[in-house]
């Protein structure tokens, strides 16, 4: 699949989307879709597609947004300094639709390489594992926890 961003995808948003993909917003803490969300499958870029994050490398948090030890494919996620609100931080982008996605953190579970991705849900379409093939993304089924 060729992942990309593209003005009918951008039409699509939601306003919330729109502000956190396109202009780099933040949702309210323990507001977003996929907080609390436990089903297998994966995480794509709402706008173009990409694959994101696995549901077998989510974890609780409790930061109130949605984290992940790893992508599931790292080229997929770009890294920047971000300097904004009076603070150094990792911004992560989607490396295809360049979707803000959130946050990086060197904060997570040391036994699953010590990183935290902290992702907006308003960012994210989640993918359940049953509707993987279907969707074009049954490479990625090995990837996901209860096959």
């Amino acid at each position: 699949m060729k992942y990309k961003k593209s003005e009918k995808a951008i039409h699509q948003l939601t306003a919330e989307q729109r502000r956190v993909t396109q202009e780099s917003g933040t949702e309210r803490a323990f507001s977003g879709e996929y907080n609390d969300h436990t089903e297998p499958g994966i995480y794509v870029d709402v706008v173009s597609g990409e694959p994101l994050f696995a549901s077998s490398d989510k974890f609780e948090s409790g930061c109130g947004w949605p984290s992940f030890t790893k992508p599931i494919v790292p080229a997929n996620v770009t890294a920047l300094r971000d300097t904004s609100h009076g603070m150094t931080r990792t911004e992560v982008r989607s490396s295809h639709g360049d979707s803000h996605l959130g946050h990086v953190f060197p904060d997570g579970p040391p036994d699953r390489g010590g990183l935290r991705y902290c992702i907006n849900s308003a960012s994210l379409r989640f993918i359940h594992r049953d509707d993987m093939e279907r969707e074009g993304y049954g490479e990625y089924l090995d990837q996901i926890e209860g096959i």
